[in-house]
């Protein structure tokens, strides 16, 4: 069997931090339990979040199956009530392809603490066997590179998951940042507007997003850069049944792009 529906997630509500924009350097008042500055752990408020959003996975029919996650520890932070909730030995998969998305720059990046440091901070959580499907490039990523970089991502994603054997249909949940979740969203319709800035998608915090899966396609693994546009979306291509729905957070929608 084939996944068939996918979840995706913004991290809850984050401590803040800054950059630099001429020296590239990243600052935080609350250090990061990574030691990395750009890495800022969830606010009190957004652990509350957290809470929320697992109590509202753990309710969904299908059950979630498996779990893949930004590398960033406040991703990991906001799944790891639902792991605890879903049981099943469900691990994380920490991918890249669904990282943070980092406009070019004349400095490098940050780049996520390594799955064996996490694993640490999140003891039993984490499929520390998993490869990434892709490394964005630490100059920074244009928005069309940031799209075909997570058409790439889904579509490994997706293809290894199909390819294996299964007695049912599958789900996953995707935990991510605000960009990445919009161009996840254009990705998997295939519906990519004219001005990247149009509010097709939103992403508030702990949010879900939902997509039922149109067709199997038999592409498999491919290369970059996919053709997913037109409506084609990768994988078969996707209907959006929920965009941002935050009924299960006290709060509602916030941080919303």
């Amino acid at each position: 069997m084939v996944v068939r529906t996918i979840h995706v997630t913004r991290h809850a509500f984050r401590v803040s931090y800054t950059l630099n924009s001429t020296t590239g350097e990243y600052h935080t008042n609350s250090p990061s339990p990574t030691g990395i500055p750009s890495d800022p752990p969830l606010a009190s408020y957004g652990v509350q979040q957290s809470h929320e959003l697992a109590e509202a996975l753990a309710r969904l029919d299908p059950v979630i199956d498996h779990v893949y996650s930004s590398p960033f520890y406040r991703c990991l932070q906001t799944v790891q009530p639902a792991i605890e909730r879903l049981g099943s030995g469900i691990k994380v998969r920490l991918d890249n392809g669904i990282g943070e998305w980092y406009g070019v720059a004349h400095f490098d990046h940050p780049v996520p603490a390594p799955p064996a440091v996490l694993s640490t901070l999140f003891p039993c959580s984490i499929d520390e066997t998993y490869e990434p499907s892709i490394v964005p490039p630490r100059s920074g990523e244009t928005i069309e590179q940031l799209h075909d970089r997570v058409a790439y991502a889904l579509n490994h994603i997706i293809a290894c998951i199909d390819a294996e054997s299964r007695s049912r249909d599958v789900s996953i949940l995707l935990c991510t940042h605000a960009a990445t979740l919009i161009a996840i969203s254009r990705t998997l319709t295939g519906n990519m507007p004219s001005d990247p800035n149009e509010n097709d998608f939103v992403a508030p915090t702990a949010g879900l997003t939902k997509f039922i899966r149109k067709q199997v396609s038999a592409e498999g693994q491919a290369k970059m850069p996919l053709e997913w546009k037109g409506g084609k979306g990768v994988a078969g291509g996707w209907t959006c049944v929920l965009n941002g729905n935050c009924d299960h957070l006290a709060g509602g929608a916030e941080r919303s792009w």
